[in-house]
């Protein structure tokens, strides 16, 4: 079953859409999202709960939780205490990003097999998207050297974090000109397998409304 969230919303900076499909057979899906808005900024996670179903889902709400409870800090600082937190349960991957409106500027991470692309609006931007820097690992079980990027972002460029239930070929097509959940749809239609959960996050940035 895929679970769609139906027109793109707009929170805070973003504008953005996310579609999610439990592994066929399974009642929930292990892989969750979070949008959480901050004074002048926006944190933003997709983080995958090793394996599938109950047990899945228990880490990734619990990852989703601690993310949630200090959005605006150093994602270092939230990942490492969200490994901390983790350290009774199955165990997540996630990819986690930061944007800081008053700069403009967004830092990223990732922990395990979460894929992450950002795409330039402006198609003479050099290079046209930046990739997510990711390190090998499961938050709650073995955390990696934790390795942030912090990259300018402009309105208009869009954020694609999907899991590994999303074959990774999907970022050399993903046109950031569509609207997000259209995206988000397209890319889980033509990329899901059929052997794990699947969830895609697509976020464009709108800077503030009025």
């Amino acid at each position: 079953m895929i679970a769609c969230v139906e027109p793109s919303i707009k929170s805070g900076f973003l504008e953005f859409g996310v579609c999610t499909r439990a592994l066929p057979g399974e009642s929930e899906s292990g892989d969750l999202h979070l949008i959480a808005p901050f004074p002048k900024g926006v944190l933003i996670a997709v983080v995958d709960g090793l394996g599938h179903g109950c047990e899945a889902a228990v880490a990734a709400r619990a990852a989703t939780a601690s993310l949630r409870s200090c959005p605006q800090g150093r994602l270092t600082d939230l990942v490492q205490r969200c490994h901390a937190a983790l350290q009774k349960t199955r165990g997540v991957v996630l990819g986690i990003a930061s944007i800081d409106a008053d700069r403009n500027q967004l830092s990223w991470l990732g922990v395990g097999n979460v894929e992450g692309v950002l795409l330039r609006a402006d198609p003479t931007a050099r290079p046209s998207r930046e990739v997510l820097p990711h390190r090998g690992g499961v938050l709650g079980y073995q955390m990696p050297p934790l390795r942030m990027n912090t990259v300018p972002v402009a309105c208009g460029d869009t954020l694609v974090f999907a899991t590994d239930g999303i074959d990774s070929s999907f970022p050399i097509e993903s046109p950031a000109s569509c609207d997000p959940q259209t995206l988000a749809d397209d890319i889980v239609r033509r990329h899901g397998k059929q052997t794990d959960d699947a969830l895609v996050l697509v976020a464009r940035y709108i800077g503030s409304l009025p």
